[in-house]
């Protein structure tokens, strides 16, 4: 008895000593040193205006409850430097300028689509995460950064699963406010720097209501663990996009039934042109702009609330409330059309060899314009490009994130839709047989809470039938399309979109025109560093670097290929030799740009 008491007392120890191992590590993330750029230079891509605009306009999400100026007070588990400072929010990859100061829309003097907003009838400021965030990116060549506006970022923002490495901005942010929460003397610090004169009135409700949004990043962290939701690490400049909207949508906000492994993360794309675009998303599953804005919000923490107090499904016109702001999701959408694509900047990385781009140029011609250059055609109030969809099995790209979003099912029974009220959505195409709330696909459902959300929104915001068509975006519906497809988008600017492929598993434009057998099987991601050459970031081991590999399930770099052989199956076009490669990319630099117009 006494040696299986000492045995239990052994294993409690080590698992003690595991526990402290881990929390140890999530609360010291290991995180890719930071150095501010001798200076960032703003590419000729909008006004220095629409580019406030963009950054710090809010759009109604809410970080699992978290209060602005609790934000802003939050300090390191281990010291008191501030967790908001911006050199260090920048080594999670978030957009500083060195050179940044306070202003009226960034008080915080936080990173690009950090702001915040204010609900109606509250006087809370909540911490607001927009579409910028994730959606600028950066380039660094010689000391000196180009930032890319509606570019794709290289942060690490979404995990809720902690690993010992634990540099994910999620777990570190955890990690601040439990150690913020439990450890007196940082309380009291952070309280008095929150409240203020008020400290003595409202220290009691400030613990209330913070340890419940520390519960709430809890609760998601335990849940995304130990169901295994998101086995696949999605490292800088990833998310699974609709794994984790459906997730939080419909296994959250209904039922832990309708929880889905999500294991096919997928780059951000660049935003420049996409209002132009007839469908968006990586698999061409979106058309009208307010519902892909509304979509995004909710995404990344928008309220959205299905049933009453009660637990019983809310009705009608009481369907469904949220904290999504949609005249400023209109406001930031105005401000995208006027985003041009970013121009080569010769001064900064290097001249072009314009006889080479011009053999690049026919080249495109003859091996890339076919996709490409989509069909276009004059919409109302706007220039249409149809954008050409390749199917899975024809590009041979990494098929989980089209598979995943055409085969996963969700039970939405519970929120108790009428057949009669979803053909009265603005959803197309209208349904032609009853639909089986059981077996909802995430596109369809998505549809129609967004759908119900907006209509909700709008009539929150007192938008008037008059209004509606724009702000809905050029009088369409939400429409739905589910292809085992992947888009082909217009590739201005693409130089600026490292790295490749929808899932973001090849690091450079010269490896995407190369077989597979030719690209990195493994590859350090999370510098900015460039590469003007290759077109794309550096991909040399870097202290904490993360590593991507292309074997896992979700990460595979095959398809798109030039090889010799038989079409289809991942082979697009002919052998490339590699004196064409380095054509195609010279001409790549300057597609859609002014010094297009210059080449011989």
């Amino acid at each position: 008895m006494r040696l299986f008491l000492r045995l239990l007392v052994l294993i409690a120890v080590l698992l003690g000593l595991v526990m402290a191992v881990v929390l140890y590590y999530v609360a010291n993330p290991k995180l890719p040193a930071w150095s501010p750029a001798q200076q960032v230079h703003y590419l000729e891509q909008w006004s220095a205006a629409d580019r406030e605009t963009y950054y710090f306009t809010p759009q109604g999400t809410q970080v699992k409850g978290l209060r602005y100026d609790w934000f802003t007070a939050l300090e390191l588990p281990f010291s008191q430097q501030r967790f908001a400072a911006p050199e260090y929010l920048a080594r999670f990859g978030f957009l500083i300028d060195p050179g940044q100061k306070p202003t009226p829309l960034n008080p915080g003097n936080l990173p690009v689509g950090f702001t915040r907003h204010q609900n109606a009838g509250s006087a809370d400021m909540f911490l607001d995460i927009t579409c910028a965030a994730c959606h600028t990116g950066e380039l660094r060549f010689k000391g000196q950064a180009v930032r890319i506006d509606g570019g794709s970022a290289q942060h690490v923002l979404p995990s809720t699963v902690p690993t010992l490495k634990g540099a994910s901005f999620g777990q570190a942010l955890v990690a601040s406010l439990a150690s913020t929460y439990y450890n007196p003397w940082k309380f009291e610090r952070f309280a008095r720097n929150v409240l203020g004169q008020d400290y003595d009135a409202r220290h009691q409700a400030l613990r209330k209501e913070f340890k419940s949004s520390l519960n709430t990043f809890l609760k998601v962290a335990w849940n995304d663990t130990h169901r295994g939701l998101y086995p696949t690490e999605e490292g800088p400049g990833r998310t699974d996009a609709f794994g984790r909207i459906a997730n939080a949508s419909f296994g959250d906000a209904i039922s832990p039934d309708n929880y889905r492994v999500a294991n096919a993360p997928v780059d951000y794309p660049q935003l420049w042109d996409m209002w132009t675009f007839e469908w968006v998303q990586w698999n061409g599953s979106a058309k009208q702009p307010m519902a892909r804005n509304i979509g995004e919000a909710l995404g990344v923490g928008a309220t959205l609330n299905f049933f009453d107090k009660n637990g019983q499904p809310l009705m009608g016109d009481a369907r469904y409330p949220s904290s999504v702001r949609v005249r400023d999701l209109h406001l930031i959408e105005e401000t995208l059309q006027r985003l041009a694509p970013p121009a080569w900047p010769e001064d900064l990385l290097g001249a072009v060899d314009t006889p080479l781009a011009a053999q690049g140029r026919a080249l495109f011609a003859e091996n890339c314009a076919g996709c490409h250059v989509p069909r276009s055609t004059q919409g109302e109030g706007r220039y249409v490009q149809h954008l050409k969809m390749l199917p899975v099995d024809y590009i041979g790209t990494d098929p989980g994130a089209a598979n995943n979003i055409a085969d996963h099912r969700f039970d939405l029974t519970a929120l108790q839709w009428k057949q009669a009220e979803l053909e009265q959505l603005d959803v197309e195409p209208k349904p032609t047989e009853p639909l089986d709330l059981s077996k909802m696909s995430v596109t369809k459902g998505l549809a129609y809470v967004t759908a119900y959300v907006q209509d909700r929104a709008y009539q929150d915001a007192r938008v008037s039938p008059a209004e509606r068509p724009q702000m809905d975006g050029f009088g369409l519906p939400i429409g739905v399309r589910e292809l085992r497809s992947y888009k082909a988008r217009p590739l201005a600017g693409v130089w600026a979109t490292a790295p490749f492929l929808h899932n973001g598993s090849v690091a450079s434009i010269y490896q995407l025109l190369s077989p597979q057998d030719e690209r990195a099987t493994t590859f350090y991601k999370g510098t900015f560093e460039y590469d003007p050459g290759h077109l794309g970031y550096r991909t040399e081991a870097f202290a904490n670097g993360f590593l991507f590999d292309t074997r896992i399930t979700g990460n595979h770099n095959s398809g798109h290929e030039f090889r010799a052989g038989k079409l289809g199956n991942g082979v697009i076009g002919r052998w490339l030799e590699p004196q064409e490669r380095w054509a195609l990319l010279e001409y790549l630099k300057v597609l859609g740009g002014p010094l297009e117009a210059q080449l011989p």
